[in-house]
């Protein structure tokens, strides 16, 4: 394969002894004869292969960063366990991405200095151990969280063009060692077969953008308002979710609308909490630990004034930002209880903003009951009925003739053959595009979208013109005064331009570059054969 014309001793031991884990140095190498076998291609090929791999999944646990919170709680509901698993994802995928990319710059040097690529057996089993993690987090990815997908196409809109950036800047550095190789191989049909696959992705890579579409490659004077901002529960990460002091908490933040859910006791009184068992946001395990596992509307009012609804939020740290609360909300958050519904609404009306609420569980034998309990606690509270988002499907005809002036939100598209005109919808983020939110914003069809805590992703629906999205993390977001980027299109067109232009040169001037060193390099060796050969002769005669 390749020649082995090494570079000097102790840069051959430092590339080769992590590599090959042998202590050997370039002149003894030579002795041996070592080369760079089809056999050595194949295993860097899968390092290549794997070290992509591993980047494609830190690109996606970037993203899902995003929705973490609500797979913490889905595994704290199956195993009772809380645990910020976000930190044990981003350290498992630094190890994997930080061993896969030393390896590949290894080859890399090594290749630039002439030496043998012979990967030692403890790195193969290795790698074959990162492709199987990585290819198996995929795969529960895609079975558990299936919506994730859907959120890695929402990202390359606010990505896309760096990602294209990026990705011609590594083919563009990749040009030095690939142009010593093949000035290196002596197999024609290797050399003509890496140009071939390197021109034609090199090719893809300067013609991405005309495929690349992302809603903040627009004018400045286009840019939608600002969307309003929803708190999901409240401002769970400043305070204890769906609790007095969470709705004020997000009042503080500026949001328009509290976001919470509603569930009735078993004596009749509406109050807040998501969870369908008290045990991940209160203390009932202590209190009533035999009756821990019943269903929330099993407990009546009484006994849930009894719980505590704060500590857990200091205990468990749901979100890394408790450890930096002041000691006065420390105090506040550890005194918390659960709302009535009535207490909240209250709250609302105070503070002017509006309330918007999930009645659960849908599927309880007495719903309509607990939709009749609602509504009377609603009307007896006297705020304005046009601050009551009401979501439940269940029952909405009968809530439209009882409080005429509650504004009803959807949880779906509007349909083809709608026979009450749609005015506000709520949807998870990953179900609208860019096209049908335009498309909504110019019909007078508000849309809100859930849940949106990263700052590029609200950046990205703010391009879009959403008309608000439900957040975890309104104190981010209320300090956002613009998108975290917003290019008009001529700008972009000649950074496209700019960047390809400058990336072919230098790969032409690195094939140019290395071919002269492989001209020198082989005269050198010319000459010095030449004169062995003259001295062997002398010392013959």
């Amino acid at each position: 394969m390749a020649d082995p014309p090494g570079c000097c001793s102790t840069c051959a031991t430092c590339l080769l002894c992590p590599y090959s884990c042998q202590w050997i140095t370039a002149k003894k190498e030579k002795r041996k004869g070592l080369r760079t076998t089809k056999y050595d291609c194949s295993w860097f090929f899968l390092l290549f292969c794997v070290f992509l791999f591993t980047l494609v999944w830190l690109y996606f646990a970037i993203i899902i960063l995003n929705d973490f919170h609500n797979f913490n709680e889905f595994i704290f509901r199956q195993r009772k366990l809380w645990l910020d698993w976000s930190l044990v994802l981003l350290i498992a995928t630094a190890v994997l991405i930080s061993y896969s990319s030393a390896l590949l710059v290894l080859a890399l040097c090594l290749q630039l200095c002439g030496q043998p690529l012979k990967l030692h057996w403890v790195h193969k089993i290795l790698l074959i151990l990162t492709a199987l993690v990585v290819a198996a987090a995929f795969t529960g990815l895609g079975i558990k969280w299936a919506e994730e997908w859907k959120s890695a196409r929402v990202s390359l809109q606010a990505t896309g063009p760096f990602l294209h950036i990026g990705a011609v800047g590594g083919m563009t550095l990749l040009a030095w060692p690939l142009a010593s190789f093949i000035y290196r191989t002596r197999s024609t049909g290797l050399r003509v077969f890496l140009l071939l696959v390197y021109c034609a992705a090199m090719i893809a890579l300067y013609l991405a953008p005309l495929g690349i579409t992302s809603p903040c490659i627009m004018e400045e004077n286009q840019l939608p308002p600002k969307p309003a901002l929803v708190g999901h529960r409240g401002a769970p990460m400043l305070a204890p979710e769906n609790t007095l002091m969470s709705l004020h908490k997000a009042v503080d933040c500026d949001v328009q609308v509290f976001e919470t859910d509603v569930m009735v006791s078993a004596d009749g009184v509406p109050f807040l909490m998501h969870d369908e068992e008290l045990t991940r946001t209160t203390n009932v395990q202590a209190v009533f630990p035999e009756r821990a596992a019943l269903n929330s509307t099993a407990f009546n009012w009484t006994d849930l004034q009894l719980l505590d609804a704060g500590s857990w939020f200091l205990e468990r740290r749901p979100f890394p930002t408790v450890q930096s609360l002041p000691p006065g909300d420390r105090k506040e958050a550890a005194k918390q209880r659960i709302p009535s519904l009535g207490q909240a609404l209250e709250a609302a009306k105070q503070s002017n903003i509006s309330i918007m609420f999930d009645l659960r569980p849908e599927n309880h034998s007495d719903y309509q009951n607990f939709v009749n309990v609602t509504l009377g606690v609603i009307l007896q509270s006297g705020i304005p009925l046009q601050q009551v988002l009401w979501l439940p499907d269940g029952f909405r005809e009968d809530v439209k003739q009882q409080a005429p002036g509650v504004q009803h939100v959807y949880g779906r598209k509007r349909l083809e053959n709608e026979k009450e005109a749609v005015l506000r919808v709520n949807l998870p983020y990953q179900d609208m595009s860019s096209e049908e939110i335009r498309q909504y914003r110019q019909d007078n069809i508000s849309v809100n979208l859930y849940v949106v805590n990263q700052p590029w992703l609200f950046s990205v629906l703010w391009c879009s013109g959403v008309s608000s999205v439900t957040t975890n993390a309104c104190q981010v977001l209320k300090e956002m005064k613009h998108p975290i980027w917003l290019l008009p299109s001529t700008t972009y067109f000649m950074i496209w331009i700019v960047v390809d232009c400058v990336s072919f040169l230098i790969v032409i001037w690195a094939f140019v570059l290395m071919k002269k060193c492989s001209h020198r390099r082989r005269t050198a060796e010319s000459e010095t054969d030449v004169l062995l050969t003259k001295i062997n002769s002398l010392m013959q005669e």
